[in-house]
């Protein structure tokens, strides 16, 4: 362990700009990939957004869907379907079959 800090510390002082460079490009491309503006963090928000953006996409369609459902709401006929199909209600003298999927 001795010989390889020896070696080490030689070469530190031997070539002291070459170090400082290298350790100095080290840090930079650490730097560059994990830090707040990183490229690691870039990806992670770039994906965070696509999901985002589908789920305000799938959030937009069913607020369009509740709001025609609301306007076909406040027919008659729609409130005599919902009865029937919701509530198995029916008139009399009709005969009532109940499908049931498996």
């Amino acid at each position: 362990m001795k010989k390889i800090s020896k070696r080490i510390w030689e070469y530190i002082h031997s070539n002291p700009k070459k170090f400082f460079f290298r350790v100095a490009f080290a840090l930079f491309v650490v730097s560059m990939l994990f830090d707040d503006y990183g490229v690691v963090k870039r990806i992670r928000m770039e994906v965070e957004n696509r999901m985002l953006l589908e789920r305000q996409k799938v959030e937009q369609q069913r607020t369009i869907d509740n709001e025609l459902r609301i306007r076909y709401a406040l027919e008659p006929d729609s409130i005599e379907k919902a009865a029937r199909e919701r509530y198995n209600f029916r008139k009399p003298g009709e005969t009532l079959f109940i499908i049931r999927e498996k």
